[in-house]
């Protein structure tokens, strides 16, 4: 049986920068090692500063590591000429934040570009261009100019035109970031559609959860230049290892109290508080609430919330127990040894 290579590898990849008069050296990545498949959208989530927009340079051959290796396809780009690596560009597309569209071009003329530049004749041209505005839903705005389109349509128009060379390899960076919620599940549906319908690969740079959730298969955090952990997008944020996949979990589903809500809830709680984290599994509430019951325990919800990722619930409730101290305890014991992750909060 053979095994897919991969369709992106980034080997011990690191990337500094001189900055300053005096040569100051700045370390945008460190030892950063990484395969996505193909067929696959894989997301990389990261605070500003985290090294995301140097790692998407370095899949398109714009930079070139300090040391290490990145693989796109069986080319190895770190090892190309600056010509040979265009010849490799041109199966990748790109989509960005502020969408970068010819205000002097129509919407099929922006479309068009890419093509007319790797030398498409004009039949072809006008095919692939007719193509891809149905594929986006714009056919019927080919002639409009980008000043006359909203947000969303702008996005719409650069997949289009990042397509139009029909790449195997799609890089979005930050793309849905200048866009309101109802646009981002827009484009976010859009890009989900490019990947199962044309089989395009999709690497997402962004510092979004959402757009991690909704359309994702892995994911890597990042956090000031190196990988702070990588896997489906459920085991990273239903379970975080790492300090920073942590917080990125806390801002996005604030699902657990912070200090502040904790000194107010145990102003008007007087039991015990605990936070239990929540298991995507049959029953598991039900077998929550009877193992309280169990051991004479009442447990009131007091805070929580309840999100899904990949179609599998995640979150957290926080209760307040009250009840005879040992009960409370024995109940504690037995969700720890039926390995329920759950925090006192003292």
């Amino acid at each position: 049986m053979t095994t897919t290579p991969p369709h992106v590898r980034l080997t011990n990849v690191t990337k500094t920068f001189s900055r300053g008069r005096n040569g100051t050296q700045v370390v945008a990545l460190d030892d950063v090692s990484f395969e996505v498949a193909k067929g696959e959208v894989f997301g990389v989530i990261g605070q500003s500063g985290a090294g995301k927009s140097t790692l998407i340079r370095l899949i398109n051959g714009l930079e070139s590591p300090t040391s290490g290796q990145v693989h796109v396809g069986d080319q190895e780009i770190t090892a190309l000429s600056e010509r040979d690596r265009r010849g490799v560009r041109q199966d990748i597309g790109m989509i960005f934040q502020q969408f970068n569209l010819f205000r002097s071009r129509t919407v099929a003329g922006n479309v068009a570009y890419p093509l007319k530049v790797a030398g498409v004749d004009r039949a072809e041209r006008d095919r692939r261009v007719a193509r891809m505005l149905d594929f986006v839903g714009l056919l019927d705005r080919a002639h409009d100019h980008p000043e006359q389109l909203s947000g969303g349509q702008k996005q719409r128009v650069g997949i289009a035109r990042a397509l139009a060379t029909e790449p195997s390899l799609l890089l979005a960076d930050e793309a849905t970031s200048a866009l309101d919620p109802r646009t981002t599940t827009e484009v976010l549906a859009l890009l989900g559609r490019v990947n199962r319908e044309l089989g395009v690969t999709v690497v997402l740079i962004t510092h979004e959860l959402d757009v991690i959730r909704t359309v994702a298969d892995r994911v890597a955090v990042m956090d000031r230049g190196r990988i702070a952990e990588s896997g489906t997008v459920y085991d990273v944020f239903a379970h975080p290892r790492s300090e920073a996949a942590a917080d990125i979990v806390r801002g996005a589903l604030r699902d657990r109290p912070s200090a502040e809500t904790l000194a107010r809830l145990r102003r008007s709680h007087s039991g015990r508080i605990v936070t239990v984290a929540i298991r995507d599994r049959t029953g598991f509430q039900t077998a929550l609430a009877r193992t309280f019951l169990a051991h004479n325990v009442a447990a009131d919800i007091i805070f929580g919330g309840i999100s899904e990722l990949q179609e599998r619930a995640v979150g957290s409730l926080t209760f307040e127990l009250t009840g005879p101290a040992d009960g409370i305890d024995e109940a504690l014991a037995a969700l720890r040894a039926d390995g329920v992750e759950l925090t006192e909060e003292d």
